[in-house]
């Protein structure tokens, strides 16, 4: 079943998106706070609040936000403003079918965007991001995986096997590692994770 949501409607709620964490994911932190790992032009795919960008952005890198939200998009520029970030960026667009940044990305996050796409999109997707980066870019994707909503059946974010992401990921990108990840989600009763990979690619 696809999985639909009103992106812009969520990022409007009072309550913050379980996935808006207020800080990276703690994969991505410790990515982004390893000497020498993150490279050029970043790009912040499906960027939310980008909490992500902003903290690439605080360390001096430049990055661009995309997201097929108003809202997000609106709100990651405001926050960027507040704390005087002029390197960050936000745009909004249409992630599985974007153009106008052709070979301009060394470094491309993912933080949860591919698991929420429907199948149908994710190919798209992958082409657009290979289009915007630079060869020889890195990217990297968090994705849930098997078990990350047990006893869950109805429409929601895919959960990959392994050799699922390897498959949709290696159409268009080189995969050099694919390891287990956890990723965090910021609920009422307090932030919770779940199980999934972190995919390391690269453009050839």
């Amino acid at each position: 079943m696809t999985h639909v949501i009103d992106w812009d409607d969520a990022y409007r709620q009072q309550q913050t998106p379980a996935w808006s964490i207020g800080a990276p994911q703690p994969e991505y932190a410790a990515i982004i706070d390893a000497d020498g790992v993150v490279r050029g032009e970043v790009l912040d795919a499906g960027c939310g609040h980008a909490e992500l960008a902003l903290a690439l952005a605080a360390r001096g890198h430049n990055v661009v936000g995309l997201d097929l939200s108003h809202a997000a998009v609106a709100a990651a520029t405001a926050t960027a403003r507040d704390r005087g970030l002029e390197n960050a960026t936000f745009a909004q667009a249409d992630i599985s079918s974007f153009t106008g940044y052709d070979g301009r990305f060394s470094t491309i996050f993912d933080s949860g965007l591919l698991h929420a796409l429907p199948a149908e999109l994710r190919d798209g997707y992958l082409q657009s991001v290979y289009r915007a980066a630079t060869p020889g870019a890195r990217l990297y994707i968090l994705a849930f995986g098997t078990g990350a909503f047990p006893g869950h059946d109805g429409p929601g974010p895919t959960q990959f096997t392994e050799d699922e992401l390897r498959k949709v990921v290696s159409r268009h990108w080189e995969v050099e590692e694919i390891r287990p990840a956890e990723l965090y989600a910021a609920l009422p009763e307090g932030r919770t994770q779940m199980p999934g990979f972190l995919v390391t690619a690269a453009k050839a």
